[in-house]
Order: structure tokens, then sequence, then C-alpha cells
């Protein structure tokens, strides 16, 4: 399965932006995750099949993540942006989950794309 991601760029704070992961195929379990330099890869947003959405703490209520299962194509609507959400943004896929560590762990994906960088400046 091959993903690739698109929307990245720089922005000032307190803007908007919406990332786009399109699949090569459909792949029910979904995510985004996002790597800052020296910081570790962080789950940010997942959808499962038949599960309500999961956010990370530090998006909630300022990120949206949506699928068009038709298209193979995942979303991040992305507002109030601030200068920490500053990272290449990295979307994530599995055919099942449960390798442990939640919608939210590295571990659960096999799936990665190539990433899209995003800049917030203040």
């Amino acid at each position: 399965v091959q993903l690739v991601e698109s929307g990245g760029a720089s922005v000032q704070a307190g803007g908007s932006l919406k990332l786009s992961c399109v699949a090569s195929r459909f792949i029910p379990y979904m995510a985004w995750f996002r790597q800052a330099p020296g910081m570790e890869r962080e789950g940010i947003a997942a959808l499962e099949r038949e599960r309500p959405t999961t956010y990370a703490d530090s998006v909630k209520g300022r990120f949206t993540i949506s699928k068009d299962n038709a298209n193979h194509t995942l979303d991040l609507h992305m507002s109030s942006l601030k200068p920490e959400d500053t990272a290449v943004y990295y979307c994530a896929a599995a055919f099942f989950i449960g390798r442990g560590g939640g919608p939210l762990s590295p571990r659960e994906y096999v799936f990665w794309g190539q990433g899209t960088q995003v800049t917030v400046s203040s």
C-alpha cells in the first residue's frame, strides 16, 4: 500500500490548513502522526473502523480527521494553528490493529507516507 501526503505549507499562527493522504487502495485503519526536529513521532489523530475517532490532547478541538473511503483519502483539517504544531506530518495505515499501544501508537501501523512539512510562524 502506498500513501501519499499533500497540503503541507508555511502559515501564520492562528491560520488553518488541510492535509490530505491518498492511499493506493482501501485500508481500514488510518491515522496522522507528526514529528518535530529532535522529537519522537507523535500520533495526533486516528480513524478506526467502527470506532470513534481518537485525538491527542495537543490537537483536540483544533484538528479534525476525516476519511473518504470511495477515494481512499484521509484528510486532516487543522485550525487555530500554533508554532508548536510545526512538524513533518505523516499518514499511516494498517489492515488491522492490536500490535499494542493503541490507535495513536506508531507500533500499530505498517504503511507510512513520505511526510509533508507544516511550518507555523508566530
